[in-house]
């Protein structure tokens, strides 16, 4: 349906005839998403559900200091001013930055937004003693901006954050924490029965009561939250940028793991939009006159390999042989031409490339010799144990991809295990690590990630800095080379010395091979016609504010 029943109930409340209600309730342009998540990404502001919560409950809700420019689909996104209209870091002292705030800019309940509520936004992860702290958002933002340790505020619209060492990287990480209303949160804790006398219990219901009724400064509005079921949002016509006030009434996200169910909720008029539709669908859905939208993305497919004692990809020869070892045209085949064929994390050409040794490509001789040399055969083969999802953001098709890894993998001698598991887990453990008990004895993760900044890309997945708890460092891959080629990068404040470090370190990942790299995700989403003004950028993420509805 078009309409929420919720609206209509509402009408029909005050009073208003059905025929009447109706006719209005027509009028409005509601546009249904079918998600890949399996349950609604937390909308408190800190969305869980990988990027695909920051893509539908982060970006439309909230701001952050810095954004993304999700406006063009030719060229690469990049960081421009959000919040904050501009930057600096302190020349004598390189752990402190500055940031100027835009003026005027309101939360959906009225309140101002200014510097006092970027210091209680950093609070609410960083600060412990803070009444407003939120366990439960640490994870999904701290180990994304693992320097930032604190945040001042000059004067109202002024504010000074500073990191635990100098780096450059600060404000591509900030795209992440998004500014929610204190406001609002104060009046959810106030509403808290005042038999509810512990500190933490009274925050984590504040927390929920908030997320049911959320408040940021974004050009969408939450207003209905049913766990696992649906989220609406509508549009926030006092948004303070004029180029994306929503000319969309309302947004229902609805979760739909399964791409089969996704597909046939398309087909058949329950929703507009779905994300990474069923790759045997999309003649049909083409056929049908729905549009498939696809664009190379920053986006990786991978294996994350485990560097633990008596796990096999310890061996070099193994990481290579693994990366030799699929056949990934015929891969692209399987999934209807719906991926790109990857030479590491970032493509030739990039200027992070660096021009690495290794070269990733299918070569099964070369893959049996170097299994071979490293003691392995057909009769005594590498026992690998991957974990993984059955759905997820950006996870594209997990289970034929993986089944199709598991065969290919065979011919060289690699007896793969997979352990399906429910996407959130798969993706929590992803921080937790390798040793963890909730790694269920794997010494491979499939977990997808974004590759458009060089923390997300490089830095937390090599650095000793970033072992599990601290980020995503899940193999605990890393030395003093690759921490100094971090350092190196992280401290250049000048772009053409930070690219040529980055291009160093890209080349050495790669020549080290910590992943088994097997896709660039295209980000493949199928919608009626009746969507117009979309973009789909070079990003993994996409800005519904500037769309409309027939």
């Amino acid at each position: 349906m078009s309409v929420s029943s919720f609206t209509r109930s509402a009408l029909l409340g005050l009073g208003l005839s059905t025929a009447l209600v109706t006719g209005a309730l027509a009028q409005e342009k509601v546009l249904r998403i079918g998600m890949t998540a399996a349950d609604i990404p937390r909308t408190h502001g800190q969305p869980d559900q990988g990027f695909e919560g920051n893509r539908f409950t982060g970006i439309p809700m909230y701001d952050a200091l810095t954004h993304w420019d999700l406006s063009s689909a030719d060229k690469a996104s990049v960081v421009i001013p959000g919040l904050a209209t501009e930057w600096a870091v302190d020349a004598n002292d390189k752990t402190k930055w500055t940031f100027k705030l835009r003026p005027g800019v309101k939360f959906q309940d009225g309140s101002d937004f200014n510097a006092a509520a970027v210091v209680w936004n950093v609070d609410k992860v960083l600060n412990k003693e803070a009444a407003h702290f939120a366990p439960d958002q640490i994870g999904v933002t701290v180990s994304r901006m693992p320097t930032l340790r604190s945040a001042r505020a000059i004067d109202p619209l002024t504010v000074e954050l500073t990191t635990s060492e100098p780096d450059a990287f600060l404000p591509i990480n900030l795209t992440n924490l998004f500014m929610a209303s204190p406001a609002h949160w104060a009046a959810k804790l106030a509403a808290v029965p005042a038999s509810v006398t512990d500190p933490a219990e009274r925050a984590k219901q504040a927390w929920a009561a908030f997320a049911s009724d959320p408040s940021g400064t974004g050009p969408f509005k939450g207003v209905r939250l049913v766990p696992r079921e649906r989220f609406e949002m509508v549009a926030n016509k006092a948004y303070w940028d004029p180029k994306r006030v929503p000319k969309i009434d309302r947004v229902v996200l609805l979760p739909l793991p399964e791409a089969n169910a996704r597909t046939a909720a398309l087909l058949s008029g329950q929703v507009d939009w779905i994300e990474s539709p069923s790759p045997d669908a999309v003649p049909q859905i083409k056929q049908r006159g729905f549009t498939v939208y696809t664009n190379a993305q920053p986006h990786v497919w991978p294996w994350q390999l485990s560097f633990v004692e008596g796990s096999p990809w310890v061996d070099k020869r193994v990481r290579h042989a693994a990366n030799l070892c699929v056949n990934r045209e015929e891969l692209k085949t399987l999934l209807g031409g719906l991926m790109e064929i990857p030479k590491g994390t970032v493509p030739p050409g990039h200027p992070w490339w660096g021009n690495p040794k290794f070269d990733i490509k299918y070569d099964l001789d070369a893959a049996k010799k170097l299994m071979t040399e490293a003691g392995y055969s057909a009769a005594k083969p590498a026992k690998v144990k991957v974990l993984t999802s059955a759905s997820g953001s950006g996870q594209m098709q997990p289970l034929p991809m993986n089944e199709f890894m598991q065969q290919a993998l065979k011919e060289c001698f690699f007896d793969v295990a997979l352990e399906v598991g429910e996407w959130n887990a798969v993706f929590t453990n992803w921080r937790e690590g390798a040793k963890h008990a909730n790694a269920r004895g794997a010494n491979a993760t499939n977990v997808t990630f974004a590759a458009m900044d060089p923390f997300f890309a490089m830095v937390r997945f090599t650095s000793t800095k970033t072992f599990p708890p601290v980020s995503n460092n899940w193999g605990y891959f890393g030395n003093d080379e690759f921490d100094k080629l971090i350092a190196d990068a992280r401290t250049s404040f000048d772009g053409t010395a930070r690219d040529a470090a980055l291009a160093r370190l890209h080349a050495r990942i790669v020549e080290e091979a910590p992943f088994v790299w097997v896709a660039h995700d295209v980000g493949p989403r199928a919608m009626t016609t009746k969507v117009k003004g979309v973009v789909q950028p070079k990003s993994w993420f996409i800005d519904l504010a500037p769309m409309s509805m027939d």
